[in-house]
C-alpha cells in the first residue's frame, strides 16, 4: 500500500512538473571517414584542438540538449562527449549549462556556463555549414563561466555584457587571475565582440576583438565573414585573421560551399607564423535529421606549423596538407 501511495504521489508531481513547464529534448551525433596526402593521421580541423589525431574513420560527438522553460525563467544542460567534445566542451562532458531569467521581453539575464559569443562557427557540426573547423574558431575561446546580460534595443539592435572567469578556468580551480569581461553589439545580423582579462594560461591582458556577419547576395547565394585580432603584452602573443564563408543552396536539400581562411599568429612567442586554408563543402540532407557533408581541404603553411601524426607519436610541422573527409551528422 505504502509504495502504491508513494508512486501515485511521485506521478503526480511529475505531472504537475510537466503542466507547469515545456521540457524539450535535442542534439546530433556525428562520425566521419577521412583521407590525406601526409604519411600518417591527420586532418586539420577536423577534431578541433587536435587535429592530428584524426584517423581514417572516426567518431565526432554526441551532443544531448535537455532545455526547461517554465514562465520566465528556464535551463540548458547540454552534453558532449567524444573526441570533438573532448577537445571543445570543457568540463566532465558539459558544453553548457546555464540558467536564464527574461525580466522583460528587452533583458535576459544568463548565469552559467554557456559557448562563447566570439566567432562564425560553433562547437557542434550540425550548426557549421563545413564539418572540419576554422583555424580562428580553434584559436578563440570554446565556452565561458560566468553571467551575461542580453538586451533587445530594437528588431535590429542588441546589446550584451558579460564578467566571466578566464576562459581556460572551468570554476576547478583558484588563482589570482581577474575575471575576463566580454561586449557585444549586434545590428541587423553583424556583430561586433570585444573580450578582454586573463586567458586562464597566464596572461592577465587578453585582448580580443572579433566581427562575425554575413550578407545575402542573392536568394540563394549567401556570403559570411569573420575577421578577429587578439594581443597580449604578458604574454607577447596573440593571432589574427579572417574567413570568408560562401555558401549557395541549388536545391532545398542540395549546397556548395567555400570557406577561404588566412590566419597569422603574430608577437614575440610565435615568430609571425601564417597558414592559409581552403575548404570545399558539399551537403546533402538525405532526410529532415541526416545530412551528408563532403570537404574536401588544402592547407598550406611556409613556417611548416600544420600538423599530423607519425608511427612515432611525434607532431612535426607539414608545409602542406589536402584531406577529404565525408561525416554523416544527425540532428534530433
Amino acid at each position: 500500500m505504502k509504495k502504491i501511495i508513494l508512486s501515485a504521489l511521485m506521478l503526480t508531481g511529475m505531472l504537475t512538473f510537466a503542466q507547469e513547464g515545456k521540457l524539450t529534448v535535442s542534439g546530433t551525433v556525428d562520425v566521419y571517414g577521412t583521407v590525406n596526402t601526409v604519411d600518417g593521421p591527420g586532418a586539420p580541423g577536423l577534431l578541433v584542438d587536435s587535429p592530428q589525431n584524426a584517423t581514417m574513420f572516426g567518431l565526432g560527438m554526441a551532443n544531448t540538449i535537455f532545455t526547461y522553460e517554465t514562465g520566465k525563467a528556464g535551463a540548458v544542460v547540454d552534453l558532449a562527449y567524444g573526441p570533438r567534445a573532448a577537445d571543445a566542451a570543457g568540463l566532465n562532458g558539459i558544453n553548457q549549462l546555464y540558467a536564464y531569467y527574461s525580466v522583460n521581453d528587452k533583458l535576459t539575464i544568463t548565469a552559467g556556463q554557456f559557448n562563447t559569443f566570439l566567432g562564425y562557427e560553433v562547437i557542434s557540426p550540425a550548426a557549421n555549414f563545413n564539418y572540419s573547423v576554422s583555424y580562428l574558431f580553434n584559436a578563440g575561446p570554446f565556452t565561458h563561466i560566468g553571467a551575461k546580460l542580453d538586451y533587445a534595443v530594437s528588431e535590429d539592435l542588441s546589446l550584451m555584457l558579460a564578467v566571466t572567469n578566464p576562459h581556460g578556468n572551468f570554476g576547478t580551480g583558484y588563482g589570482d587571475e581577474f575575471a575576463q569581461l566580454g561586449a557585444q553589439v549586434g545590428y541587423k545580423g553583424q556583430y561586433f565582440n570585444l573580450a578582454y582579462g586573463a586567458d586562464g594560461f597566464g596572461a592577465t591582458d587578453q585582448l580580443y576583438l572579433d566581427y562575425t556577419g554575413g550578407f545575402d547576395l542573392s536568394e540563394t547565394l549567401y556570403l559570411g565573414i569573420n575577421a578577429a585580432y587578439s594581443s597580449s603584452s604578458d604574454a607577447k602573443s596573440g593571432y589574427q585573421g579572417a574567413a570568408l564563408y560562401l555558401e549557395n543552396s541549388f536545391t532545398d536539400t542540395f549546397s556548395l560551399g567555400l570557406r577561404p581562411e588566412f590566419f597569422q599568429f603574430n608577437g614575440d612567442a610565435n615568430n609571425d607564423e601564417t597558414v592559409t586554408a581552403i575548404t570545399l563543402a558539399a551537403n546533402k540532407k538525405l532526410t529532415d535529421n541526416l545530412n551528408i557533408v563532403a570537404e574536401l581541404r588544402y592547407d598550406s603553411s611556409d613556417d611548416n606549423i600544420i600538423e599530423y601524426s607519425t608511427a612515432s607519436g611525434l607532431f612535426p610541422g607539414e608545409d602542406s596538407v589536402t584531406a577529404f573527409t565525408v561525416a554523416a551528422v544527425y540532428s534530433f
